[in-house]
């Protein structure tokens, strides 16, 4: 979705631009190490929370037993919409909220709510549902099996390199976006006032920002990109995603270094 974005997330985009473009030529990796190993995930879940939802804190306690299975990514997106009831969402933006509203476009749901969790940008479920996000899992898995595209992210020296592959055989492929979300795996927040008020709660895998540098239309491609541009000193993870249109199925995941 357009929007603009942070000067050195500006920055970094015009740099991978230039350094490696998103259909990846021999020349332009010429001297990378070999792709490492990378496992591909069951699932993405997005939990979409805030910290004024009292139906929250068991979504995003839910969301990290998610996490605990090797085979997914989980992210927590809070959104700042309900502010006004008394609490100032201190991870909030309104990014979130935006992406989101692109969801609830797609799944013709008619507003956003809290706790959300889609899954495989392919399903929508409440986010403190277990069976819910479960069947959602089952369901997104069986009907994306056939179009995941590999994809192997890594560090090498100052540089974070993205690789992914071409569309699987017998797939006809969409023009999908490459997302980098940067994560703070941890976040503890003492909550003093609205819904929550008094409770500390603690969220997991917080996306501090997600931002697109590159595009992928079934054919392999290779990212190059400056770590220092990229962390921020509160973030401790990386995550690629590759999804088809502005908020369609998520087709392709990694976490750095998996």
């Amino acid at each position: 979705m357009p929007r603009a974005l942070p000067r050195a997330l500006r920055y970094l985009i015009v740099a991978a631009t230039a350094l490696t473009p998103t259909l990846a030529r021999p020349e332009m990796t010429e001297g990378l190490p070999a792709p490492q190993p990378s496992s591909t995930p069951r699932a993405v879940i997005e939990m979409f929370t805030s910290q004024g939802c009292s139906d929250c804190p068991a979504a995003d306690v839910l969301l990290k037993q998610y996490l605990d299975q090797s085979n997914v990514i989980g992210l927590s997106l809070p959104v700042d919409y309900w502010d006004y009831l008394g609490w100032k969402d201190t991870l909030a933006g309104p990014r979130n909220a935006e992406r989101q509203r692109e969801y609830a476009k797609r799944f013709d749901t008619g507003t956003v709510y809290t706790p959300q969790a889609v899954v495989n940008g392919a399903a929508e479920v409440l986010g403190s549902s277990q069976s819910e996000i479960d069947r959602a899992l089952r369901a997104t898995e069986t009907a994306l099996g056939s179009s995941r595209v590999p994809v192997h992210f890594w560090h090498y020296g100052a540089s974070i390199i993205i690789e992914t592959g071409g569309a699987p055989p017998g797939t006809e492929p969409k023009e999908a976006t490459i997302w980098l979300a940067v994560v703070q795996k941890s976040v503890e927040v003492p909550v003093k006032g609205g819904e929550n008020n008094g409770k500390t709660l603690t969220y997991y895998n917080v996306v501090r920002e997600l931002t697109p540098v590159g595009l992928w239309n079934g054919r392999p491609a290779t990212i190059r990109l400056a770590r220092a541009a990229v962390m921020r000193p509160e973030t401790e993870d990386l995550v690629v995603l590759i999804q088809e249109a502005n908020a369609g199925p998520i087709i392709g995941a990694a976490r750095l270094g998996d």
